[in-house]
C-alpha cells in the first residue's frame, strides 16, 4: 500500500516525508535503529575461591583453607547420606513404582552393585531414625 502523506523535497530534488501532525487512531509502529557495534560488556571479575588467594599469610591459610575442607567434607558426607535415603526410598516395594537397582544406578550414574549397597545403607538410615 503505497504511503498517503504527502511529500517534501529538499533542494537536491529528492523526496523526504513531510512532517505529519499526530492524528488520533492506530499508533505507528517505530523501529528501533539498528547497532552498528557491540557495546562493551563489564570486566568479568577474576575467579575466586573463598578469597583464600587474597590471604598472605599462610598459617592464616592453612587454618582457612582446613576450615573450608572439613565443612566441604561433611558437606559431601551428608550429600551422600540424603542420596542413600532417596535411592531406599525410590527401591521400596510398598511403592507401585518401585525402582530396580539397575533403574536407580541409571539415574544418578552409579554401577548397579553400588545402588544396592546405597539402597541398602539408606534403609539402615531409615531405620536408625532422624539424627540419632
Amino acid at each position: 500500500m503505497p504511503d498517503s502523506h504527502p511529500q517534501a523535497s529538499d533542494q537536491g530534488g529528492s523526496s523526504i516525508p513531510a512532517v505529519v501532525p499526530s492524528v488520533p487512531g492506530p499508533a505507528r509502529r517505530i523501529r528501533p535503529v539498528e547497532l552498528l557495534f557491540e557495546p562493551a560488556g563489564a570486566e568479568p571479575e577474576p575467579e575466586r575461591f573463598f578469597d583464600l588467594e587474597s590471604i598472605d599469610d599462610p598459617s592464616e591459610l592453612l587454618a582457612r583453607s582446613t576450615q573450608l575442607a572439613l565443612a566441604f567434607r561433611a558437606a559431601a558426607e551428608r550429600a551422600t547420606d540424603f542420596q542413600a535415603l532417596a535411592a531406599a526410598q525410590l527401591a521400596d516395594p510398598r511403592r507401585f513404582d518401585a525402582l530396580s537397582a539397575e533403574q536407580i544406578a541409571d539415574r544418578a550414574d552409579w554401577t548397579p552393585d553400588y545402588a544396592r549397597k546405597m539402597v541398602e545403607y539408606g534403609r539402615s538410615l531409615q531405620r536408625r531414625g532422624p539424627e540419632e
